[in-house]
């Protein structure tokens, strides 16, 4: 029977809001020693970064870098069909 393994998450992970949309700033722990990083919007649409970052700081400042240039509403998806795609 295979355990259920819950990622470590960085303490570093948070909400986000301009206006009147709120996403969800996710960073957890690769088996690797690297960082993923995850915006969840809230229709829970995920936008996933491919690429691992070297620490959960780095890739909170990608989020927030990405958030502030492209606007929370670039990370909004449709409210009927949740899914993922990769950042913009």
């Amino acid at each position: 029977m295979a355990d259920d393994v819950t990622p470590q998450e960085s303490p570093l992970c948070r909400a986000y809001s301009d206006g009147n949309h709120t996403v969800s700033i996710d960073i957890y722990a690769d088996d690797e020693g690297g960082w993923l990083l995850e915006i969840v919007d809230e229709n829970n649409n995920t936008t996933v970064w491919e690429d691992a970052f070297d620490t959960d700081e780095e890739a909170l400042q990608e989020a927030l870098d990405a958030l502030k240039e492209e606007g929370v509403g670039a990370f909004i998806g449709p409210a009927e069909a949740s899914g993922s795609w990769e950042a913009p």
